[in-house]
């Protein structure tokens, strides 16, 4: 692991998430960019003391050093954004395979590098938008995959969210509000980088239609905040259907409700993600369906993603072991000269990592122009 030490949230989700199924032993690590940190950190987690390290660039060259059968295979990359891509970058050129955070990069120059790093090199990526690892949003997409919904015309996503709704910034106690809403570490979005990208993400994962063209409203909210912390896009979508996009971490009382609507001409569906166990299918001519996960009549994706028998709740760490999982899966039938099953491959790639970072670009560029409608370019 490459961040995530002492102090950091998303270090221990992704730890938890690696260690759930038991495909995974985390044995090395360069925890945070101070090596006294890194160190401690280490020691918290009982790792080897010698394979602890001060730096990622020394992790990756003293692990590539060692014997094949001793060196890490996978880096889970955990930084704030704008330490993404220089060890993603370096990783995947010493053939180590890569899970990263998101959103990809700092910027879409960099994601469209790394996309061409990646394409050179023998490692496989995978990047953590956590959403689409839940069984009844692969449901969903199947559902509208197979084309029961008819041709599908409408489309909502919303992440609202509260946690920002004062200058939480302005506290030396709270670090992850510090570096969101850094310029420097988060990059030109906020809200939108942040949330926004997995809104984005699950959007057109469910539907599988591409965002062509977006209308953005961003605002900022907060006085003193430097990043958009609120906004709403219109979207239009390859095949003619259109979207709308509501990100915020301004709504008070909000915690971290996604919730996304998907409507064709035969039906709809919608999902959320305090229920996140029920798929709601809703017809033009019938009553409403409730479909759940763990039951026998889901697809082989659903069940694929499923871990409990129905009833029994699987939550945020498991739809993010998920992505863990269908990665070390994918690998050790690689490694097994096997084809993984579809269901394993279904992860996020680098590819939409880079549409992710293209999203952000184009949505506060969008935001900025007094043009109605721009095209979504990568």
């Amino acid at each position: 692991m490459i961040g995530g030490g002492q102090g950091a949230f998303i270090g221990a989700v992704h730890r938890h998430a690696a260690a759930l199924d038991g495909l995974y032993e985390l044995v090395a690590g360069a925890f945070s960019s101070n090596p006294e940190t890194s160190k401690a950190s280490g020691q918290l987690l009982g790792l080897a003391a010698d394979r602890v390290y001060g730096s990622y660039e020394e992790l990756i060259a003293r692990e590539k050093a060692l014997p094949e059968t001793e060196r890490v295979q996978v880096l889970s990359i955990v930084t704030p954004n704008h330490l993404h891509f220089a060890p993603a970058k370096l990783a995947l050129e010493n053939g180590f395979h890569v899970i990263l955070d998101k959103p990809m990069t700092f910027s879409l120059a960099e994601a469209k590098e790394l996309q061409a790093v990646a394409a050179a090199s023998n490692g496989h990526f995978c990047l953590t938008h956590t959403y689409t690892g839940y069984p009844m949003v692969k449901e969903a997409r199947q559902l509208v995959a197979s084309g029961e919904l008819g041709t599908i015309r409408k489309a909502y996503v919303e992440y609202p969210q509260g946690w920002l709704s004062n200058f939480e910034e302005g506290s030396s106690d709270n670090k992850q509000a510090a570096w969101r809403t850094d310029p420097a570490r988060s990059g030109v979005a906020g809200a939108m980088g942040d949330i926004g990208t997995h809104a984005f993400n699950l959007l057109e994962y469910v539907t599988g239609l591409s965002v062509t063209q977006l209308c953005a409203d961003i605002n900022t909210v907060v006085p003193g905040r430097k990043l958009d912390d609120d906004g709403a896009v219109l979207l239009r979508l390859a095949g003619g259907a259109s979207g709308v996009l509501v990100a915020t971490q301004v709504a008070a009382g909000e915690e971290n409700n996604v919730r996304l609507r998907v409507y064709g001409d035969k039906g709809g569906l919608e999902w959320q993600q305090v229920d996140a166990n029920t798929l709601q299918v809703k017809w033009l001519d019938r009553p409403t369906e409730i479909r759940r996960a763990g039951t026998g009549y889901v697809s082989s994706y659903a069940r694929h993603n499923t871990r409990t028998p129905a009833g029994h709740p699987e939550g945020y760490l498991e739809a993010f072991a998920n992505l863990y999982r269908n990665f070390a899966l994918s690998l050790q039938a690689e490694l097994g000269g096997k084809s993984a099953s579809a269901e394993a491959l279904d992860y996020p790639s680098i590819e939409e990592g880079v549409r992710g970072m293209a999203f952000i670009e184009n949505v506060i560029a969008s935001g900025r122009s007094d043009q109605k409608w721009t095209e979504f370019t990568v």
